[in-house]
């Protein structure tokens, strides 16, 4: 695994607790920096790790990043929470069925293909895919005996964040809509969810998106989004 950032230490308001940051595959630390620092403004803890998305499947990433996650927990006497964008959010609830904290508070997924991905249901058979996104990739389709289909039901709040604006010429033919351009609205639901909420927004840039920002400040806080505002662009769906 790859070095981790160091344990933000805690603000003033301890009660928020920390939350754990998980970016998506073959991306990076960084991509979730901005999501980092309005975290950290409200009063959280963070702890944004890199880890070998690309080289490994998420049971063993489970257990890369679960050393840092115990040492970070064991500094905070809040509860601790995720945040995980695209296959971040997967790897969470990996981590979760297997290393469950014991303050685990509340979940947000940002464009995470719970249901898997119909675009790696394609490319899948190309060798291409399989040697850049490795292991993990192979893990994202929507196959009924894949992984995914064997992470437990939850029984911890969960907030889903899915996207439903595209740039991607692809996703109109390998996707339903409405999408993000990676994962469809529908895919990125959960039967389970506390709740869900649609941004404006394309896949890689709920990461950066206001409105996506703010709501997964909200769910963390409240355990449900705030009331959509339009000038985000925003809308709430009911599962």
């Amino acid at each position: 695994m790859r070095n981790t950032r160091p344990i933000a230490a805690a603000s003033a308001d301890i009660a928020c607790g920390g939350v754990v940051l998980l970016h998506g595959i073959a991306m990076g630390a960084w991509t979730l920096k901005k999501l980092e620092r309005a975290l950290r403004r409200r009063g959280f803890a963070t702890l944004n790790l890199d880890y070998a998305s690309r080289k490994k499947p998420l049971e063993q990433l489970a257990e890369d990043i679960h050393a840092p996650i115990e040492a970070f927990a064991s500094r905070l006497d809040g509860p601790i929470h995720f945040v995980g964008h695209s296959m971040g959010g997967l790897l969470a609830r990996t981590y979760v069925a297997k290393h469950r904290p014991e303050r685990l508070g509340r979940v947000v997924l940002l464009g995470t293909p719970n249901g898997g991905s119909e675009i790696a249901d394609v490319l899948e058979r190309l060798a291409i895919y399989r040697w850049f996104f490795g292991p993990a990739g192979a893990q994202l389709t929507t196959h009924p005996r894949g992984v995914l289909a064997s992470l437990p039901p939850l029984d911890y709040p969960v907030g889903v964040v899915a996207g439903n604006l595209s740039i991607y010429p692809s996703s109109l033919f390998l996707l339903p809509r409405p999408n993000d351009g990676r994962v469809s609205v529908e895919s990125a639901k959960l039967a389970d969810m506390a709740d869900h909420i649609v941004i404006r927004s394309t896949h890689p840039w709920l990461t950066r998106h206001r409105a996506a920002i703010d709501q997964t400040i909200a769910f963390l806080n409240a355990g449900r989004f705030d009331p959509p505002r339009s000038r985000y662009g925003a809308h709430s769906l009911t599962p």
